[in-house]
């Protein structure tokens, strides 16, 4: 760290000061463990996409399921690269502050670092995504492919999340508390996404959250409202033995349906009837998204940025 420091007491201005502290992670991710998260993300996207990933972009049900899956993995892995980065050396950035270091370009130098492991690790999701049978949209809402628009999708999550747990990095002093954090925040981006919890009073809080944003984005994208339905026929067999009378109207149905050959004009028919506003595939659906979770990393920076540089008030 003493060559970073003599470095910038030479050289005080913020671009030469950005390659300073690039080039310092870059360094750290080849020498050290800072490249660990790539195969920890990649055994995580496995363990889930593995499991939900066959329906996922098929029925309904599966989209729904497999997207809000996909964007807590993408919440995890950014959560995971940057809740420790500045906390565990709180004390060398403070020494450099006090020696000419500008905040803006440490912070900048972390945020296209840390641009680079998200980019890496949406790369990786695909492709282990594509290995697991996830059947991509062909046709995309914002591009030509239905994966491209995923892919940007799970990078802005991903990084969103990133640059959360980099703000709450610059805030607070210690690994330890970082990592206690972590977990609330993972908690308060599951609960209140507005995806499998009904909210209430409380359903203004899901337009706070990236998981809100993401599994939104990922359904319109995938075009969940021109999908079958199949939770309401898997229901109606759950009931089929009910009698009324001494009679099981249900299940003549049901053999009714299936012997003419109308099972998927039915699950098609659910389908039509339990579309989403939100999830409907067109452009202003997908860019408020994207452009949601943008505002969210604009405000993170800039609280990351105006912490940190209070940092010289540091009593410990």
């Amino acid at each position: 760290m003493t060559e970073t420091s003599n470095e910038k007491l030479q050289y005080t201005g913020r671009i030469y000061q950005l390659g300073i502290y690039l080039k310092k992670f870059l360094r750290m991710f080849v020498y050290q463990s800072d490249r660990v998260v790539l195969p920890i993300g990649a055994v995580i996207a496995a363990l889930v996409t593995f499991v939900v990933g066959s329906n996922m972009f098929v029925t309904q049900e599966g989209t729904t399921m497999g997207t809000f899956a996909l964007t807590c993995v993408c919440v995890w892995n950014g959560f995971f690269n940057s809740i420790q980065v500045v906390c565990r050396e709180r004390d060398i950035v403070k020494k450099e502050h006090r020696a000419g270091m500008h905040i803006s370009s440490y912070i900048l130098a972390h945020m296209i670092y840390q641009l680079m492991l998200c980019f890496l690790q949406t790369l990786i999701t695909l492709l282990i995504c594509s290995v697991a049978g996830v059947k991509f949209p062909k046709p995309g809402v914002i591009t030509s492919k239905g994966i491209i628009d995923c892919g940007i999708t799970i990078l802005l999550v991903t990084y969103a999340a990133d640059i959360m747990a980099l703000m709450v990095s610059c805030i607070v002093k210690t690994t330890t508390a970082a990592m206690t954090v972590m977990p609330f925040l993972l908690i308060y981006q599951l609960l209140f996404s507005g995806s499998f919890f009904e909210l209430g009073a409380a359903d203004f809080l899901k337009v706070t959250t990236i998981s809100h944003w993401g599994t939104d984005c990922l359904c319109a994208i995938g075009r969940y409202n021109e999908q079958p339905m199949v939770a309401l026929w898997n229901t109606l067999v759950q009931f089929k033995d009910a009698e009324f009378y001494g009679e099981k109207p249900l299940l003549y149905v049901l053999q009714s349906v299936e012997q003419n050959g109308l099972l998927n004009d039915f699950l098609k028919w659910s389908g039509q009837n339990n579309v989403r506003a939100a999830y409907a595939s067109t452009p202003e659906n997908v860019l408020p998204a994207w452009g949601a979770i943008l505002l969210m990393i604009a405000i993170f920076t800039t609280v990351a940025v105006i912490t940190l540089k209070l940092i010289d008030k540091d009593k410990r």
